[in-house]
């Protein structure tokens, strides 16, 4: 192996442990359910991502041949962490806080999660 796969390699696996360890801290750390839900989606998206992205680099410089399969998995989390971090806000908004509590959204709908069920249909 080369001596710039080694170094790309290592950059990539170093920084994502940077990131896994910041959104475990985070995780731990921070007091709040909206403070907690940021660190460890950002943890996910790039700590798993670099590693996945390292990954892929070594395939390429060791084995010749490009690996689709960390890159499916990277796609698929990086289109998903932040879905998922936005169905969790908006569970804790329903659950916590009243519609009073939060400021105008700036449009005729307001917020979401407090909006009237269109008839015909319930909201749970």
């Amino acid at each position: 192996m080369d001596m710039i796969g080694e170094i790309l390699i290592s950059a990539a696996l170093v920084i994502s442990g940077i990131f896994g360890f910041v959104g475990s801290f985070g995780l731990v750390r921070l007091r709040h359910t909206l403070q907690r839900l940021h660190a460890p989606t950002k943890a996910t998206t790039l700590g798993v991502g670099g590693m996945l992205i390292a990954s892929m680099i070594w395939f390429y410089v060791e084995k010749d041949q490009f690996s689709f399969h960390e890159l499916l998995i990277t796609l698929f989390l990086f289109m998903t962490a932040p879905i998922t971090a936005h169905f969790i806000a908006k569970v804790y908004m329903v659950q916590s806080l009243r519609p009073d509590d939060l400021p105008d959204s700036g449009s005729e709908h307001g917020w979401s999660p407090y909006e009237e069920a269109p008839e015909g249909h319930r909201k749970p």
